[in-house]
């Protein structure tokens, strides 16, 4: 493929505010852990790889063990998970997959039951903001650094 523009250097502005957005989530009322599972979930969706290499850094250097990052793609299948990660990593899927419908009534009682409206709304917010970065990195085929690894 053609390389692309290097696009915060070429525009900073135009990703001002999802950096922000960014901002905000680091002292938002999610847990970091979970915050960084669901962005790696949506990542994983959208096959960001950059972004599922930058996640999987970051659940590493929150002390997370590799059992439960590679078991993120497979979550459901995996028993490492808690219930209210599994709602929230469904919730993720739920929202990343918009296009196949409104989130259902059940996805949004499960989390409910773990969860208070502000931590839906910015949980939601997250996944939001992780898409809107994904396409941006994958548009322009941002990559992991060249020997990153599981850095």
């Amino acid at each position: 493929m053609t390389t692309r523009i290097d696009y915060g250097t070429v525009a900073p502005g135009a990703i001002k505010g999802m950096l922000a957005t960014n901002g905000y989530h680091d002292q938002s009322t999610v847990e970091q852990k979970l915050r960084r599972f669901v962005e790696l979930r949506a990542s994983q969706i959208n096959g960001c790889g950059y972004c599922i290499w930058l996640h999987a850094r970051q659940l590493r250097q929150l002390g997370e063990t590799e059992n439960r990052i590679e078991s993120t793609a497979d979550w459901r299948s995996a028993d490492c998970f808690g219930e209210p990660e599994r709602a929230a990593l469904n919730w993720a899927e739920t929202v990343t997959r918009i296009t196949d419908g409104v989130p259902s009534d059940d996805a949004y009682k499960q989390l409910q039951q773990h969860f208070s409206e502000i931590q839906i709304v910015d949980l939601t917010s997250i996944i939001a903001n992780m898409n809107a970065l994904n396409r941006m990195a994958i548009s322009f085929l941002h990559e992991a650094p060249v020997g990153a690894g599981r850095g």
